[in-house]
């Protein structure tokens, strides 16, 4: 492992791929600390943190926690990642079913950066949006006090004119904010080593586990000082960081899963020599979905239930309410199950790749091309899906179910699994990858023995 690191340096292109990665990730990490002008950062942090987190707050807190984001500052990337990533699942949904987008995804790189130019003016009108409603979140009193004393509405400081100034040059720097971060995820994925946008986000949740690990600790020595549930403090740590270690091993094998389909190619005789007759294999993975259908079911729980609580209707909000409840979870886990069965069916076509199959002369032993590959094809994802749709369920429910049963709080055991170690765990595997693919074409031995990162054998 360490003579791997030592290649990796010795390889001209990835260094410095790497530390344009590293140069740029540092520059996010300063505008994370450049607060917003007129914001008392400390109620912020209150609010966040406190008893003031509900309702809007849940949401903005969700948002920023699996988008990057530095909500809990309030700072100049406080939208995080979040509208880019919003306004590149709209256009990903509506190039399936709007024609004039999906003949203009297939003209190529043209197609391509034409579709992502209207990705970022999306993103533009979704920062403006999302501003807005920040503001409006801001401008709820704090103990009395307001998070920007410009919105305070009994103070006779300041006017209209300079609460309507306030709102404009939030509006911009929030919106400025979230386009340059667009910017460095693009040079990243561009100049960089991996995915910028991906990166970004990993870089925003793994500033959280410090934290989780503190707090943990901060509760051992509290607990020492007063003198009393020292070992249950310890051993809440040991089984945290037990659980953590679990989960991570269980999802990197989820993640790397693969149904190996074996695909023949049929024997073309051109004059006196044959081409094709060989067989290679069409992978499936197990979770073909990735992290979207948490995000859209996490999504579609945290806002209803904090409609139903503005508008005063407990009951429902209770059921809808983030917790071990027996509605909650069968609830959670139906949305889950149906987001990940919706967006496989949406990148995985199986009647256009039995055509693309048959088209370039290949097939599947023993099933007919055509009609009957797709329909093999079909059968053989949903099953699949289902296995994956299980697992990103478990995943989901791991900090639910782990602040339940050992006395944590959610906050700390986010990290244990939902979308943040999807994220964190996915992304790691993708860099791992690319370095490794570098090495092995500059023939030096990977990560691992064999040249290959284990886990890629099919499910």
């Amino acid at each position: 492992m360490i003579e791997s690191f030592k290649n990796i340096l010795k390889i001209p292109e990835l260094r410095r791929k790497l530390l344009v990665t590293f140069g740029l990730l540092i520059a996010y990490r300063i505008g994370r600390w450049v607060t917003l002008p007129g914001v008392d950062s400390q109620l912020i942090e209150e609010l966040v943190g406190g008893s003031g987190g509900g309702g809007l707050g849940d949401i903005l807190q969700f948002a920023s926690a699996i988008t990057g984001g530095a909500l809990r500052q309030c700072t100049l990337f406080a939208l995080g990642i979040m509208p880019y990533i919003s306004a590149s699942i709209i256009f990903s949904l509506l190039v399936k079913v709007i024609p004039a987008l999906e003949a203009l995804s297939k003209e190529g790189e043209a197609g391509r950066r034409k579709i992502t130019q209207y990705t970022r003016y999306a993103t533009v009108g979704l920062c403006l949006v999302q501003s807005l409603f920040i503001i409006a979140w801001m401008s709820s009193p704090v103990n009395g006090k307001y998070l920007a004393p410009v919105l305070d509405p009994n103070s006779d400081l300041f006017g209209l004119g300079d609460r309507a100034f306030f709102w404009f040059q939030t509006v911009l720097a929030l919106t400025t904010g979230t386009v340059v971060l667009m910017w460095i995820g693009e040079q990243i994925t561009e100049f960089g080593i991996g995915n910028g946008i991906s990166l970004i986000i990993m870089a925003g949740i793994v500033e959280e586990i410090p934290g989780a690990l503190a707090m943990l600790a901060k509760n051992i020595t509290v607990a020492s000082q007063v003198g009393d549930n020292v070992p249950m403090e310890v051993a809440k740590f040991v089984a945290f960081i037990g659980i953590f270690i679990v989960v991570v091993i269980g999802v990197v094998i989820m993640q790397q899963g693969q149904r190996r389909i074996p695909i023949q190619q049929q024997k073309h005789t051109r004059g006196k020599r044959v081409y094709g007759g060989q067989r290679h294999y069409l992978p499936l993975r197990v979770n073909a979905a990735g992290v979207m259908p948490v995000i859209f079911a996490e999504s579609l729980i945290i806002l209803p239930a904090a409609i139903l609580s503005a508008v005063q209707l407990q009951v429902l909000s209770e059921i809808l309410q983030r917790g071990p409840g027996f509605w909650f979870i069968v609830i959670y886990l139906a949305l889950v199950g149906f987001f990940t069965y919706f967006w496989t069916s949406l990148t995985f076509n199986p009647v256009e790749m039995a055509n693309n199959m048959k088209e370039y002369g290949s097939f599947i032993p023993g099933i007919r091309p055509g009609k009957r590959t797709a329909e093999y094809l079909e059968r053989l994802m949903n099953r699949i899906t289902l296995a994956g749709s299980v697992f990103l369920g478990i995943i989901a429910l791991i900090p639910i179910l782990v602040a339940a049963t050992i006395g944590i709080t959610q906050g700390v055991t986010y990290i244990l699994g939902g979308t943040g170690i999807l994220i964190v765990v996915g992304v790691a595997l993708d860099i791992v990858q690319k370095v490794e693919s570098h090495l092995l074409m500059r023939h030096y031995e990977g990560f691992m023995k064999g040249g290959r990162v284990k886990g890629r054998r099919g499910f």
